[in-house]
C-alpha cells in the first residue's frame, strides 16, 4: 500500500519553500506507542525529519496521543533488522521505518505485521506487502534533473554520477533514472561513479578523486548536497559545472551565492515523518474502534 507525495524540485534562485501540513482533530483518549526506526542521521534532511516527528507529537492533532520512541541505528540493513526485532518484542501499536534496504527488512516487517503491529515505511520504502508506504516520485526527480543537466551542457560532454548511499532504495532509483535519461544523448558520457553517502565530506572526497583522474568533467549528478562537489571543483582549480543535488538549506544558499553556479535541487519534505505518524495514528484508532464494537 503506497501513498505518493509530491516532490519539491527547483532550479536554484534565491527564495524559500514553506510546506504546510493540514491537520485534523478527534476526540480520542487512548495513547499509542509508536517507534520510528531510522538507519541514517548523517545529513540535514534526516535530522529535520526526526525533529519534525518530535514536534508533531507535541502539537495538535497528535499532541498527547502518541508516545514516540526514536531508534537511530547504523546504516546497515542487519543493524536495523536487529533493532526492529527488539522493537517488535515490546509490542508497540506502530513502527515507522526509514529503511536501509528495499527488501532485506521484509521478513522482519512481516513478523511485525503478524504480531498486529501497524508498519509504515517512508522516504526509503520497502516492498513488504503488509506495510503501508509513503513514497515520493523519485523516478521523475531523476529524469527532470538529468534532462536539465543535458540541456545545460548542450547534449554533449563528460559527467560524473553519484551512487548515493549503499543499500538505500532511493539511491538505486536515482542512479537508474540518471542513466536512463543520459542514454538519450549519445554525446554525453558517464566517465565516473562515486558514493557521496548523502554527506558533504564523502561527496567532496569522492569527487576530488575522480577529478584527479579526469581532465574533463562537464557536469556532476549528485544525490546528496552538491556543495561538496563544488568545493572539490574549486580546490582542483576547475570551473564550476552544472550540478544536481538535494534542496537542503546549505545547498540552496551555496548554489545561489556561488558565482557561475548552476544547480537543480530536488527533495521530498522532511515532514514525511509527521505524515507517517498521522497515518499510523489514524489506522490505530480505527483498529481500536473495531475492537470496542
Amino acid at each position: 500500500m503506497q501513498i505518493r507525495l509530491g516532490l519539491i524540485a527547483l532550479a536554484v534562485m534565491v527564495g524559500s519553500l514553506v510546506a504546510c501540513v493540514s491537520s485534523r482533530t478527534g476526540p480520542e483518549s487512548k495513547k499509542y506507542t509508536i517507534y520510528l526506526s531510522n538507519n541514517f542521521v548523517g545529513n540535514d534532511w534526516r535530522q529535520q525529519m526526526l525533529r519534525s516527528a518530535e514536534i508533531a507529537v507535541r502539537k495538535p492533532p497528535l499532541g498527547g496521543r502518541i508516545d514516540l520512541k526514536i531508534e537511530n541505528v547504523e546504516t546497515t540493513a542487519q543493524a536495523q533488522i536487529n533493532s526492529l526485532n527488539n522493537i517488535i518484542r515490546t509490542k508497540p501499536d506502530a513502527i515507522l521505518i526509514d529503511a536501509a534496504s528495499a527488501t532485506a527488512l521484509n521478513p522482519t516487517i512481516e513478523k511485525a505485521c503478524q504480531a498486529g503491529i501497524v508498519v509504515i515505511t517512508f522516504d526509503q520504502i520497502t516492498t513488504a506487502e503488509c506495510a503501508y508506504g509513503i513514497d515520493t516520485d523519485w523516478p521523475r526527480a531523476a529524469a527532470v534533473e538529468a534532462e536539465w543537466i543535458a540541456r545545460k551542457i548542450g547534449g554533449k560532454g563528460k559527467v560524473l554520477v553519484d551512487r548515493g548511499l549503499a543499500g538505500a532504495p532511493v539511491s538505486d532509483i536515482l542512479v537508474s533514472g540518471f542513466e536512463k535519461s543520459i542514454q538519450k544523448y549519445p554525446g554525453i558520457e558517464i566517465v565516473g561513479y562515486f558514493n557521496g553517502d548523502y554527506s558533504l565530506g564523502p561527496e567532496q572526497a569522492a569527487v576530488a578523486n575522480l577529478l584527479a583522474a579526469h581532465s574533463q568533467v562537464d557536469a556532476i549528478l549528485v544525490q546528496g548536497y552538491g556543495p561538496g562537489a563544488m568545493k572539490a571543483l574549486e580546490d582542483a582549480g576547475r570551473k564550476i559545472v552544472p550540478i544536481t543535488g538535494s534542496a537542503f538549506n546549505l545547498s540552496t544558499v551555496t548554489c545561489a551565492q556561488t558565482p557561475g553556479a548552476a544547480c537543480i535541487l530536488s527533495s521530498n519534505p522532511p515532514y514525511l515523518s509527521a505524515e507517517a505518524l498521522k497515518l499510523a495514528s489514524s489506522i490505530a484508532e480505527k483498529s481500536t474502534r473495531r475492537n470496542l464494537v
